[in-house]
């Protein structure tokens, strides 16, 4: 595993997806059944009910038998350290896939409700079988669509889930890099977010998102408190990547 971590460019996964980048933005999966398997995977080696022994499968899994695009084990620290100091009642995660990050806010926040915005039915689905083996089905809601299509989905969550002005403690951007900016401008837009708010987003230097990371910076000390915390991208630590975890301070 040690080697695989350093020299991810030996593994085939790795390759594929790269070629699959076109894949990803689309259809929310890297094009070779890689997700269907790590189910079947979690479904037939993770102790049903346990949250930690599904996710310590999943991160096997990647390691082991195909990458995954989630955010993985040592970013998922940070992810889980956010929610903690937050403890939030109402998390919105940006980008389902196989539901590995909502499974982590769920066991860091074990009150909080959690909804997953996802494009693609076939990863909703996916996900929804791991929560249902996790055992945490009843506190996350997959909701598929986008942020981006018209506010048709930022209507669902309203009428819906029960979405209002300062409802929303948490929110985990792990989707379209290009979407980043504009989708945390509509939830924005919507009053969602309350002084003390806190925004976690994956993969701002790789594959990178620089229109989000610019804004946060220009933003620093007047509308959000932003840490970037250094890191690696998911499953190796050969390539580098940023976690920026910001605190919203109000308009």
């Amino acid at each position: 595993m040690d080697l695989k971590k350093r020299l991810p460019f030996l593994r085939w996964s790795f390759l594929r997806i790269a070629t699959g980048a076109r894949n990803i933005v689309t259809t929310g999966q890297i094009g070779d059944g890689r997700e269907a398997a790590a189910v079947e995977y979690v479904l037939a080696n993770a102790r049903p009910g346990d949250v930690d022994d599904v996710l310590a499968r999943i991160d096997e899994f990647a390691y082991e038998k195909s990458l995954l695009i989630n955010i993985g084990d040592e970013k998922g620290l940070l992810l889980d350290a956010a929610v903690r100091r937050v403890d939030p009642a109402l998390a919105l995660e940006l980008g389902t896939y196989c539901g590995y990050s909502a499974l982590r806010i769920a066991r860091a926040a074990p009150a909080a409700r959690i909804y997953s915005i996802e494009l693609a039915e076939a990863n909703a689905a996916n996900a929804r079988q791991i929560w249902e083996h996790a055992g945490v089905a009843d506190r996350i809601t997959c909701v598929v669509g986008t942020i981006g299509d018209g506010g048709r989905t930022l209507d669902a969550l309203t009428a819906r889930h029960g979405f209002g002005a300062g409802a929303l403690d948490f929110l985990f951007i792990d989707h379209d890099k290009d979407a980043y900016l504009p989708d945390l401008h509509a939830i924005l837009d919507r009053g969602w977010l309350h002084p003390g708010s806190v925004v976690v987003a994956d993969n701002v230097k790789l594959p990178g998102a620089p229109r989000y990371r610019e804004y946060m910076q220009a933003q620093q000390g007047a509308r959000w408190d932003t840490v970037e915390h250094k890191t690696h991208v998911e499953y190796q630590s050969l390539l580098h990547d940023l976690v920026l975890e910001s605190t919203y301070l109000g308009s």
